[in-house]
Formats: C-alpha cells, sequence, structure tokens
C-alpha cells in the first residue's frame, strides 16, 4: 500500500490510541449509518483478528458505536458512546470470530432500523483509512473519498444509461462506476462515484426507474 502523506500513517485527530483500531473503527461505523441513512435502531457487531483480541483495550467498540451515531473521529463523544447509544434507543450486541484468512481489522455490521436491515463487511487499513468490501451479498470496495450512490437493480440492458441519464440530467459527473451481479438478468449492484453531492431529488428520480431496488447515497467521510 502506498502513502501518500504522513497523515496516511498516523491517521486523522482521533480520541483513542489507534489509527485502525479507534480511528478506523469510528469511520467505519459511521460509512455504516450512511448506508443506511440514519443511526440504526439496533446493530449487532462481529470483531475479527486483532479486532477481536484488542476492542477493549484499544476502545474498537466505542469508537464503532460512536460511528453508528455519526460522531467523527475526534468526537470527545466516543469514550462514552456505549451509554450514549442505550440513551438514544441503539441497542448494541458485540461478538467476535476467529476467521484466519480474513483481515485483521475486520468488522461486520448487521444494522436495522424501523423499515430495513442490510448487512456489511468493513476492513480498517490503518492511518484511519478504510474500506467496505462487502455489502447486500456483494463485493465491492468502499472508501468513503467521494460521494458515492449505490444503486441495487434488476440487471437487463438500459439500466446503467438510465441511471447515467438522471445523473446528466441534474449536471452531475460520474467520477468512477463499477457494476456488481449474481448473474446475467439477476440481482445487481451498480456503485457510483461523483464529482458532485448528490439530492434527494436526484435519489428519488433513480429510485423510480423501473427495476431499482433500494438506492443508497453515502455522502464522504
Amino acid at each position: 500500500m502506498k502513502y501518500r502523506s504522513v497523515f496516511d500513517i498516523i491517521g486523522p485527530a482521533m480520541i483513542g490510541p489507534s489509527s485502525s483500531h479507534t480511528a478506523g473503527a469510528a469511520r467505519i461505523g459511521r460509512m455504516a449509518r450512511n448506508m443506511l441513512g440514519e443511526t440504526p435502531k439496533r446493530a449487532d457487531i462481529l470483531f475479527c483478528g486483532s479486532f477481536a483480541q484488542t476492542y477493549r483495550g484499544h476502545g474498537t467498540d466505542v469508537a464503532i458505536v460512536g460511528g453508528l451515531m455519526g460522531f467523527d473521529t475526534f468526537d470527545t463523544r466516543i469514550k462514552d458512546a456505549l451509554s450514549i447509544a442505550k440513551d438514544v434507543g441503539l441497542e448494541i450486541n458485540i461478538s467476535t470470530v476467529d476467521l484466519p484468512d480474513e483481515h485483521p481489522n475486520t468488522a461486520w455490521i448487521t444494522m436495522s432500523n424501523d423499515k430495513e436491515c442490510i448487512k456489511i463487511k468493513g476492513i480498517s487499513l490503518g492511518g484511519g483509512k478504510i474500506e467496505i468490501v462487502e455489502s447486500g451479498g456483494f463485493d465491492m470496495c468502499l472508501t468513503g473519498d467521494a460521494w458515492t450512490m449505490l444503486v441495487f437493480h434488476r440487471d437487463h440492458y438500459g439500466m446503467i444509461a438510465a441511471i447515467a441519464s438522471v445523473l446528466a440530467d441534474h449536471r452531475i459527473n460520474i467520477g468512477k462506476m463499477e457494476m456488481y451481479r449474481t448473474a446475467r438478468g439477476q440481482e445487481a449492484l451498480l456503485v457510483i462515484e461523483t464529482d458532485q453531492g448528490i439530492d434527494m431529488e436526484t435519489s428519488h428520480k433513480i429510485s423510480s426507474i423501473q427495476d431499482v431496488g433500494r438506492v443508497s447515497v453515502v455522502p464522504p467521510l
């Protein structure tokens, strides 16, 4: 992995001792919250590898829960995140698993609100950098570096063009686009990074396209 700045190594301004175990965990939690669109009502968190071994001592648990409530890495409320979660009605369950083949700083979050339940897998790469590598059963790579739209849809001709047309109509430029699918003509996920922010009107128009399911707009971290 190449580092472009010393801050890629020491990490961002943060509460806690570790850029990977604390700042990275907070960002995984905040990215997960952004993907759901709000603070969840319940979150089941599964830690693997070094996350599982040191999460209490390094504050990985409070960091990821703080992220689920929208706290940034430097928010002093992180240290009290578990008690704050109780106060706001966020039910938390934390467990660990030993999976040697997984990245050592891996967390799975299954979270729900009154409308839906989604599951994500995130890894902390060091220096506060993270990736969401799985969501909705699809492998992916979401870094939080840019505005991103996740469009779950049925795979068929014209779908990508229809979505891109809505973005163009709203003067939103596509910086990067990747499509994942279970099989030809089956469930698919389109991940679009954009140069501009994506507003609710744009999101709703894309949601109204035939055979589009869930649309999630994820702002940059």
